[in-house]
């Protein structure tokens, strides 16, 4: 049985007044069914909008807090490595100057030196064993 068919048998069934009765609620409830539809889209619509605003808004928050992150490594980087060359200049300073010390002791008594070293390989020697 076709969907004509089914309707003229409808119309046969009921009266005039019910089927007109009928035709209508069918078309307010295809109407309430196409505002529901549009009121779902809306609020989707408006959801989606407010999600994209709040991930790019977090993003743009994340991006800066890396700048910051990456901003305070650097100069700390920075501080860390002139302190570094300034120690390692002042021990080159250091070792230089005790350089020139020995050197200075080694050349105004070269005996007392070599007893010196001597001495110091004997007490190595001695603590080597045990």
């Amino acid at each position: 049985m076709s969907d004509d068919d089914a309707l003229s048998e409808l119309k046969k069934l009921t009266d005039k007044t019910t089927y007109s009765r009928l035709q209508k609620d069918l078309a307010a409830v295809k109407n309430d069914v196409t505002a529901l539809t549009e009121q779902i889209t809306d609020a989707l619509n408006a959801f989606t909008g407010q999600a994209s605003k709040q991930a790019r808004r977090g993003v743009k928050q994340a991006r800066d807090r890396a700048d910051d992150m990456m901003s305070d490594l650097q100069d700390r980087g920075s501080a860390v490595y002139d302190d570094l060359r300034e120690r390692g200049n002042a021990a080159y300073d250091a070792a230089s100057s005790m350089e020139e010390s020995l050197e200075d002791a080694i050349t105004q008594r070269p005996l007392a030196s070599v007893g010196l070293a001597l001495g110091l390989g004997v007490l190595i020697g001695m603590a080597w064993r045990r």
